[in-house]
């Protein structure tokens, strides 16, 4: 039996959202452990003013460059809006599923998943790409910054806002470098950046709740 187009970008796209579905749900799982809500508690309790009022000003600087990278040819491709997904796969929204109930239940769903193990994805994300930076030369720092920007390509969204999205990865980079600094200690340096990476996600987060709802009421 031949599947056409359709049909093919059905499947992706379900696939793509059952896999995320399995990686928020492993994340959770994981915070409702022993070791996770130690972990939790530890990030949350050391967030203060400082990781918060910079945020505003690293997100408008990734807009202005993102806004300007898609605009070259080539950079505003992304596999998942090229199956018809929108935004981010992790956000669940997708043409596939617009006009129906799963146009809010799935993003709501992958949204409750998501946040109470928030801290731990950028826990991860911020040993794989700033511990150890203190002894790294400044190129590779800032090859580390632009791999943390491109990997998010891996992940569907646009490859010009995946580049943009190296500024926060700059951003978070000082962090963990000012912390070392301090206190010489690159666990502490690490939860520390941490720390303003959660922040930066929550506000995301909160931004694009907000669109939605604002959307959905025909704001």
């Amino acid at each position: 039996m031949a599947f056409g187009s359709d049909e093919v970008t059905t499947v992706a796209t379900i696939g793509v959202l059952g896999f995320v579905a399995v990686r928020l749900a492993t994340g959770l799982r994981y915070s409702a452990s022993g070791a996770g809500r130690a972990t939790l508690a530890e990030v949350w309790r050391g967030v203060r003013w400082r990781h918060v009022w910079p945020v505003p000003l690293v997100l408008a600087v990734i807009v202005a460059l993102a806004g300007a990278l898609v605009t070259v040819p080539g950079l505003g491709w992304g596999w998942w809006s090229a199956i018809g997904g929108e935004g981010n796969p992790v956000g669940g929204s997708t043409a596939q599923t617009t006009g129906t109930v799963w146009e809010w239940l799935i993003p709501l769903c992958f949204v409750t998943m998501l946040l109470p193990a928030l801290p731990l994805f950028a826990l991860a994300e911020e040993r794989l790409f700033r511990t150890g930076a203190e002894h790294w030369s400044p190129s590779r720092r800032l090859l580390k910054c632009l791999q943390f920007g491109l990997v998010h390509a891996l992940i569907g969204i646009p490859i010009g806002v995946a580049l943009a999205l190296a500024a926060g990865g700059a951003y978070f980079m000082g962090v963990y470098l000012r912390t070392f600094r301090r206190t010489h200690d690159p666990r502490q340096a690490t939860f520390e950046s941490t720390r303003a990476h959660t922040v930066y996600n929550v506000t995301i987060l909160v931004l694009v709740a907000l669109a939605a709802v604002l959307t959905a009421l025909g704001w």
